[in-house]
């Protein structure tokens, strides 16, 4: 499988995790769940589910929920009423080039029965918790971090698969929202930090977890709240049970989620993702204005934010870039002449609209710059007179290990050049980030907090909360102390 070759220069969130229990035909819910959550994973899925008298059954495919889970053939060998889902993206395993064996949901087989795990994060030790594991004698069938949780499970002497769980996420260190289940339960638990997204639902006399609310809303569940950090909820016919079984830390929520990875009609920390975007672009305007004729996104993430930026400036906002919403995976593997079309496939030019403006054109993110380019030169081609970007983040300087796709940092444009240099080598007539203190202010409204962020902002500042110790003993140097 073949990640698509013209959405190499945009940071991807990797997973998406979703399950469901008490309804009947589970597996269906599931299905709508994650494919309201492909934008989060759009390499492969796989759903587990139990029934009473059939027992655990899984699929595992490659390629989009649509082309999958939507057949009637699959979908009957999910019987039950209780079922959970994972789609994917690469970043630990093989990077890529997945091999059907990384495709989670995880199963394993327990003295107490069996239980399934579904992950959306990364773990920093996963290295040195495989090599310990396989060392005392542990076989491996994936590339996958995640499988160590499993592992871990299996060696643990506790009583019972949550005990099981919460043993071997001790040993965990990095970024985790899981959604699991056993024969009768469905758990849901989240790292200390918090840093990747989990909420919980009310599905008629059903229970849905699911990484964010848009799921939510697809299934007709309601939503009740989020999962706090650091907590396991396990969820039974009898009702939600709560605890905390780790030693307790200020919340560090991955600030990428409202900047992009999120759908904009999901909920984040109880704000809307489109307004919190929306702000992101106002306060953007306020820090770096320019004067022009037309504000346009780069569609469909630079969306909210070019709208905010245009109803704080006054400048009218206008769709100068459209977007080929059916490209999919035409192209996965394209000809040398295709590929050097590059994003004329998937972005078009409103040329009439263009044509002698002055042009504000605002995305979420610059990461290798190549993307931001072509899309200039797409705009100077249709007879602009002035390009200026505005980015909706500041400047990705440093790499993500908490569960993003992101480049080596001498692949990150900010990590070896300046802003100026930024803007000569994109060749624009100005580029200008929003401050990190003005991307803390638009989303909660108060300067971020150095001493302890608010937020995990480490691709930005290079302040990472939990020490990615694979990384270091791998060379990675990380920030000097200031």
């Amino acid at each position: 499988m073949h990640t698509n070759p013209f959405d190499d220069d945009k940071l991807r969130e990797e997973c998406g995790v979703f399950g469901v229990i008490g309804t009947a035909d589970a597996a269906n819910f599931t299905a709508l769940g994650l494919h309201a959550l492909q934008h989060r994973g759009q390499e492969a899925g796989g759903i587990v589910t139990h029934d009473a008298t059939l027992g655990f059954n899984s699929v595992r495919r490659f390629g989009y929920v649509r082309d999958n889970f939507t057949s009637a053939k699959v979908m009957e060998h999910l019987p039950g009423d209780l079922s959970i889902g994972h789609v994917r993206y690469s970043t630990a395993g093989s990077k890529g080039n997945t091999a059907l064996r990384d495709v989670q949901p995880f199963f394993g087989e327990f003295s107490m029965g069996g239980a399934a795990i579904a992950h959306n994060g990364n773990i920093t030790n996963a290295n040195s918790l495989r090599k310990e594991l396989i060392g005392r004698g542990s076989i491996f069938q994936s590339s996958s971090d995640s499988e160590c949780i499993i592992h871990l499970m299996a060696r643990s002497l506790q009583q019972n698969i949550p005990q099981r769980m919460e043993d071997a996420l001790r040993r965990v260190e990095g970024a985790f929202s899981i959604v699991a289940m056993t024969q009768t339960q469905l758990i849901g638990v989240r790292d200390p930090l918090g840093v990747r997204p989990l909420v919980l639902g009310k599905l008629g006399d059903g229970w849905v977890l699911s990484s964010e609310t848009c799921a939510l809303d697809i299934t007709g569940a309601e939503f009740v709240r989020e999962i706090q950090p650091g907590e396991m909820v396990v969820i039974t016919a009898n009702g939600v049970e709560s605890s905390y079984p780790f030693r307790p830390a200020p919340p560090r929520f991955c600030v990428f989620e409202h900047i992009y990875f999120s759908r904009p009609d999901s909920i984040l920390g109880g704000q809307s993702v489109y307004e919190t975007r929306e702000a992101i672009g106002r306060e953007l305007a306020k820090e770096s204005p320019v004067e022009a004729d037309l504000v346009c996104p780069v569609p469909d993430s630079g969306t909210p934010a070019a709208i905010g930026f245009s109803l704080e400036s006054g400048i009218p906002y206008a769709m100068g870039i459209i977007r080929n919403q059916y490209m999919g995976r035409t192209f996965i593997e394209p000809s040398e002449q295709i590929r050097n079309m590059g994003v004329r496939l998937k972005l078009n030019v409103n040329r009439a609209l263009i044509r002698g403006k002055r042009v504000i054109l605002v995305d979420d993110s610059v990461v290798r710059g190549t993307t931001s380019r072509k899309i200039k030169e797409m705009i100077l081609d249709a007879g602009a007179a002035e390009v200026h970007f505005r980015i909706a983040s500041p400047p990705t300087a440093w790499p993500c290990f908490y569960g993003v796709d992101t480049p080596d940092r001498d692949k990150l444009l900010a990590a070896t050049m300046s802003e100026e240099e930024m803007r000569q080598h994109l060749a624009v007539d100005s580029l200008k980030f929003i401050s990190l203190n003005g991307l803390y202010r638009a989303i909660g409204g108060t300067d971020r907090n150095s001493a302890q962020p608010q937020y995990c902002d480490a691709c930005f500042s290079g302040d990472y909360p939990v020490v990615p110790s694979d990384q270091i003993s791998s060379g990675f140097q990380m920030k000097a102390a200031e």
